[in-house]
């Protein structure tokens, strides 16, 4: 089973995917598909505020967050790592329960991330919110530095993600039956 939708003017078939025995999810993989990526940030870009600085949680972001950065004219962008990695010092952590993942995962920064934050304007980009538990997680890191966060972006906003008035983004994506129709 697949969803056709029109995401910054392409046209793409998200496979459903289970989440529970009544609920599947249309899947969006922006990996490998520089189409989408490049069309995508256009569109986010010429929505967002003004920022210093975006931060996205690894790793479906991370295309999305390069591909902003490389349009937006600007070197530096923040990814929120899944675990510490041994170039991080002073390591910032926070948990998220993610939709897609089947755990809890851990969510961090290092000294430089944070000081790349602190006391700036900073723009959260992710592909997809959904239930909004990656977003809190990036928004408690971005806190807990000093940052000051201006925007919350997305690509898609998937069920009452989309109800949602402090995030900005391109499209709204359902949530769907275990036969394929939408849940309203």
């Amino acid at each position: 089973m697949f969803y056709e939708m029109t995401i910054a003017g392409l046209k793409r078939q998200l496979p459903l995917c289970r989440v529970t025995d009544d609920l599947y999810i249309g899947a969006f993989i922006m990996f490998g598909d520089v189409e989408i990526t490049v069309a995508a940030a256009k569109e986010l870009l010429a929505k967002a505020p003004e920022f210093d600085i975006m931060i996205t949680a690894e790793s479906k972001g991370i295309p999305l967050v390069h591909e902003m950065a490389r349009q937006a004219g600007v070197n530096d962008y923040i990814v929120a790592r899944k675990g510490p990695k041994l170039y991080m010092t002073n390591i910032i952590k926070t948990e998220v329960d993610s939709i897609t993942t089947d755990h809890v995962q851990t969510l961090c920064i290092g000294q430089q991330e944070a000081d790349l934050m602190a006391g700036r304007r900073v723009l959260i980009v992710d592909d997809v919110i959904s239930t909004g538990e990656s977003l809190k997680s990036i928004e408690t890191l971005v806190n807990q530095v000093g940052g000051n966060i201006v925007g919350r972006m997305t690509v898609l906003a998937e069920g009452e993600a989309a109800e949602r008035d402090d995030i900005i983004y391109l499209e709204k994506l359902p949530v769907f039956h275990a036969d394929g129709t939408i849940k309203e």
